[in-house]
């Protein structure tokens, strides 16, 4: 047993994830790892009076969650400039929001809905007009996204990219005029997303310093919601390592509230081969630390492999000389023993990739390279059966929820019951994590997802999964936490509550295993310790919540809610908290004198005496 701790958790509801010890009461940290894991009693006794004590007060405490796919690095360089409709239950209220938003947004700037919701989630189950928006902002540009389907463009977003009559449809694309040929503002993926992506990039880019800002408002959001770690599948126009200075920077001002391990993504059709070469040769799997680390190849490989998911169009025929392009790179990984991870959507996809993977594997073993497939929605049995055999991983995100009902229309009920077959991949044995793939397609909201993977349903309410394949609420957060490590090669290092782990725990706003199924989606974290140390604190623990610049620019959405659409679930659990009990931040009876703010100013605001006792 421990001599010291630095941080106490005490009075909590702890599930560890640990199955030799999955329930506990107290949690002792010391250097950053956790040291003791037990009942109060045990814990208490190893406090001192250096020793930060907080009582949880009954609250529900988890493991750190953690996103195996998630677009963290470019979403934080832009982070500042979206406005969010995530969670928003209304195109009536979508639309107020973005009208408030061009009201204060300066010229010649945008507002940009970049991602994270679909029109099944409002109320009137439709996307705003074109008319409507035009309406909504005559001189600002404004820019939607919508999946990888489509993008929504205002007549001055039109301007701003210089689309006109004579731009001719890219490969993929569509540019959708009027009759008289002249762009109307909508731009289909068909199903290639890069006319998307395109005109999103021409818009303007926030300064250095800015995405600096950006990029720490990022990461708290994610604190807020009980993440701690995530993998980065690096992402289209995601440039490296010139988009990367901005997590570089901040991870040597020892500025990242969350552990980042990034993939390399290739950067250009044809000289794939080329990136990987070079960045196996002067990089090393695996190279940086805790908060950021290397972490291998993709999501893209070679760009003929991209399967695109726009469940509104066909599959898409991948190009007959991929299986040349992807081995070579495979290759190239699998003698330096770098792992890979690749975008697959459908069944057809993984089973060409598979032949490739199979073969270098006759001449080069696999065994130990943690590789895995990206989302893999329509993998059947057969493949399966050779993923597992092969001894790679499945990593899972949280798309159908989202594109569900598209997915019904063009394939049937039936062939949607397990898209993807997260349950049956579990009994074969495969690694599976799961995660996101926020920020351009769905939220990076994890509870959206832990809702999904147990409930089976869209957000729009369709039932897509009989009960067969929906997980329970502990199968789910394993997936969420512990599984998760594999991805990273962090197996045993995190992901879990126990003696020895890094000290990465979030105190939620209610019992995600108690809660009504349809309120899973309304839980937060009231607080969220990444490495012992605090990243984010609200309700009774607001006086700990470390102090953080104010979002840039001034105009920015951030700076007006449209990311705390479930602030009022936190606001609900502290005031159903009893207010005559401890105010759950303190130091031990012995200790030395706090260096925290006077709880006084905070809990008396609240008309609250407690602090008195």
């Amino acid at each position: 047993m421990p001599q010291h701790a630095d941080l106490i958790l005490h009075n909590a509801r702890i599930a560890t994830v640990d199955r030799g010890k999955p329930q506990a009461q107290a949690v002792a940290v010391a250097n950053g790892k956790f040291v003791a894991v037990g009942d109060d009693a045990e814990i208490m006794a190893l406090a001192d009076a250096n020793t930060q004590v907080i009582d949880a007060r009954g609250r529900r405490v988890i493991p750190g969650l953690i996103d195996s796919h998630l677009h963290v690095i470019r979403g934080g360089l832009n982070y500042n400039l979206e406005l969010r409709w995530d969670g928003v239950s209304s195109l009536a209220d979508a639309m107020r929001l973005l009208r408030e938003q061009v009201a204060r947004t300066p010229a010649p700037q945008w507002v940009r809905v970049v991602g994270g919701f679909s029109e099944h989630q409002f109320a009137e189950k439709r996307l705003p007009t074109l008319a409507e928006l035009n309406a909504a902002a005559p001189d600002t540009p404004v820019f939607i996204l919508h999946l990888y389907d489509r993008a929504l463009l205002n007549a001055a977003a039109l301007r701003a990219t210089g689309y006109t009559r004579d731009t001719p449809n890219p490969p993929g694309g569509e540019i959708v005029r009027d009759a008289n040929g002249e762009p109307t503002g909508l731009l289909l993926a068909k199903p290639n997303a890069m006319l998307l992506y395109s005109a999103l990039a021409t818009g303007p880019k926030l300064p250095y310093d800015y995405q600096l800002n950006s990029t720490r408002h990022f990461m708290r959001e994610l604190n807020r919601l009980g993440v701690t770690s995530v993998i980065d599948a690096g992402g289209g126009f995601q440039n490296y390592p010139d988009d990367y200075k901005v997590i570089a920077d901040l991870h040597a001002r020892s500025q990242l509230t969350l552990r980042i391990a990034y993939n390399l993504f290739t950067q250009k059709p044809k000289e794939e081969l080329a990136d990987f070469t070079r960045w196996t040769q002067n990089h090393r799997y695996q190279q940086g630390d805790d908060f950021y680390k290397l972490n291998g190849a993709g999501e893209m490989l070679v760009f003929s492999a991209a399967d695109f998911e726009d469940f509104r169009q066909p599959r898409p025929q991948l190009a007959p000389g991929m299986e040349g392009e992807l081995e070579a790179v495979v290759r190239t990984l699998a003698a330096k023993r770098w792992p890979w991870r690749l975008h697959a959507t459908y069944d057809e996809s993984i089973g060409r990739a598979l032949d490739v993977f199979e073969k270098v594997h006759r001449d080069v073993p696999l065994d130990g390279i943690h590789w895995f497939f990206d989302h893999a929605e329509t993998v059947g049995e057969r493949n399966l059966e050779r993923i597992a055999r092969l001894g790679g991983g499945i990593a899972v995100q949280h798309r159908m929820a989202y594109q569900g009902e598209y997915f019904v229309e063009r394939y049937g009920a039936k062939a949607a019951e397990a898209t993807p077959p997260f349950k049956r991949m579990l009994e074969l044995g495969i690694r599976v994590g799961a995660g996101t793939d926020a920020t351009r397609v769905a939220s990076y909201d994890p509870w959206t997802s832990l809702y999904w993977l147990t409930s089976g349903r869209t957000l729009g309410g369709t039932r897509l999964y009989p009960a067969r394949n929906c997980l329970d609420r502990h199968e789910a957060l394993d997936l969420y936490t512990r599984a998760n490590t594999w991805f990273s090669n962090e197996q045993g290092f995190k992901g879990q509550i126990a003696p020895g782990q890094l000290a990465d725990f979030a105190v939620l706003s209610d019992d995600y295993f108690s809660l009504p199924e349809e309120r899973i989606r309304e839980i937060v974290s009231v607080l969220t310790v990444v490495g012992g140390k605090i990243v984010y604190a609200d309700a009774e623990f607001k006086p700990l919540d470390p102090p953080m610049p104010a979002p840039m620019p001034d105009w920015s959405p951030v700076n007006f809610g449209s990311r705390h659409w479930k602030s009022d679930a936190a606001k609900s659990a502290m005031h159903a908290t009893p207010r005559h009990a401890a105010c759950g931040v303190h130091r031990h009876p012995h200790a030395a004198a706090t260096d925290l703010a006077d709880p006084r100013s905070f809990w008396g605001a609240l008309g609250c005496s407690c602090w008195a006792f």
